[in-house]
């Protein structure tokens, strides 16, 4: 009879290493670009890799930046799921280690008398109580056969290296928003200067103009006119005010903090725009980009959960011990050797009926999968496609700068003249208007598109991964 059960039990043996598992394989990206559109060479160099303080020059905005690192609230919520993520990773390490538990019990009951247990507990052991007293160690172990515990653990890793580069990812996009958002508070500052400077123009003018109604030289019609768009000069001051106040309060929530002033020393005029930003090849950006890397790393994760659910199909070999102290009698619990014990056991649980259930899980985590390689290819392709957009928008804006630029001195000059001529009776008060109202739009568009290329110049840093160290 022994020889049998041992027969048996190698029988079992050889089956369960002899059903097969289908290896999980990957999906990479194969057919990614080796430079971006619309760039002929190919500078393995990019801004990606430069750390915070060296791409951004400006110490205002770095001390901003770091202050914004350090108490941002989505990015200490980030911080959070980093310690659950490796508490789970640390949960999945001991998947494999064997289970010991310690067990003490203390049971009195009383039968029937007229049980069969009643009346032999009163003829045997001439009393009506049966106790038992129960001290053991417990251990129980399962075989890791077919890697479900080795891919649940892999997935752990996997997940926690995901929460890490979220993390980075956050950190990422925290830098260029707080970046974004100063550089709109020097705009607001600098189009606050440019109005005032053409509310005292206005102001100017209306001075002239009114002298030269007093002196009979134009009609009440210039003085209302000239006095319009000198009410419209001064009406920008409040609206631009409030408007600084706002951002003010947008930087302060991104820092973590109540709404207060924000400290800034230089102007935008004084900040200077990147003459050349290096993109490097798309291989660099795949490596280093956070959010992209969060992808993949999603994807290893379902890869890993078609393991587990595959392995769940097969069988699972369990191997049990047990050994402590037992007695009816609390005078003799722990007489040894004599109240000592030992139970060793194993078992194979083959799923029967709810294998279809399991079936369905392993084809529900294949499919997960294949979202995931979409997902992570979407991913590539979009932050591909991201950095191209960027630097293509920086070209085409510099561009468009060096000829506001060339407006602006065109503009001036004209404001210039038609004062001259107005104040020699050689043009009229419509034509000084016209001028100063030019010159007032014009400032405010170039001090616009400066704010714009130093935008996008965060932009592209972010979108090759740079931000988070």
């Amino acid at each position: 009879m022994k020889t049998h059960i041992y027969t048996i039990f190698t029988v079992l043996l050889f089956a369960l290493y002899g059903c097969s598992i289908p290896r999980s394989v990957l999906n990479p990206i194969r057919d990614t670009p080796s430079q971006y559109r619309g760039l002929a060479a190919v500078d393995t160099n990019s801004i990606g890799n430069l750390p915070i303080k060296e791409f951004f020059a400006n110490q205002d905005i770095r001390n901003i930046i770091d202050s914004a690192i350090l108490r941002n609230i989505d990015l200490q919520i980030a911080i959070k799921n980093i310690e659950a993520a490796n508490l789970s990773l640390k949960r999945a390490k001991m998947g494999n280690i064997p289970q010991l538990n310690l067990q003490v019990t203390a049971n009195s009951s009383r039968p029937s008398d007229n049980s069969l247990n009643g009346l032999s507990t009163s003829q045997f052991l001439k009393t009506t109580h049966i106790e038992d007293y129960n001290a053991g160690l417990a251990l129980s172990w399962e075989a890791d056969i077919w890697g479900k515990i080795s891919k649940q653990k892999e997935a752990a890793y996997a997940g926690y290296l995901q929460t890490a580069e979220a993390k980075k990812a956050v950190q990422t996009r925290l830098v260029a928003t707080v970046a974004t958002s100063f550089y709109r508070l020097l705009l607001l500052d600098a189009q606050l200067d440019i109005a005032k400077k053409n509310l005292t123009l206005s102001d100017n003018t209306l001075k002239m103009v009114r002298q030269q109604f007093q002196a009979g030289q134009v009609t009440s019609l210039a003085v209302q006119q000239t006095e319009a768009q000198q009410l419209k000069a001064s009406q920008l001051i409040p609206q631009i005010t409030q408007e600084i106040n706002i951002q003010e309060n947008v930087l302060s929530e991104l820092l973590g903090k109540y709404p207060t002033t924000v400290e800034r020393v230089k102007t935008l005029e004084a900040l200077e725009i990147p003459e050349r930003l290096a993109v490097g090849v798309p291989a660099t950006m795949l490596a280093i980009r956070p959010d992209v890397k969060s992808f993949e790393l999603g994807l290893r994760v379902a890869n890993a959960k078609v393991g587990v659910a595959n392995a769940s199909l097969y069988p699972s070999l369990t191997i049990s011990a047990s050994a402590g102290l037992n007695s009816f009698t609390a005078s003799n619990w722990f007489n040894i050797p004599a109240s000592l014990f030992g139970v060793v056991g194993a078992g194979i649980t083959q799923p029967i009926f709810n294998r279809r259930i399991l079936k369905t899980e392993f084809e529900l985590a294949k499919v997960e999968r294949e979202k995931s390689v979409l997902s992570f290819r979407q991913a590539v392709i979009g932050a591909v496609a991201e950095v191209a957009n960027e630097q293509s928008k920086l070209e085409n804006l510099k561009k468009e700068y060096i000829i506001a630029q060339t407006r602006i001195n065109t503009l001036r000059l004209a404001v210039k003249n038609a004062d001259l001529l107005f104040k020699s009776g050689m043009a009229n008060y419509l034509e000084v208007i016209t001028a100063q109202a030019n010159l007032l739009q014009g400032e405010l568009d170039l001090a616009s598109l400066k704010t714009a290329q130093l935008n996008s110049s965060v932009e592209l840093y972010r979108a090759l991964g740079g931000g988070w160290n």
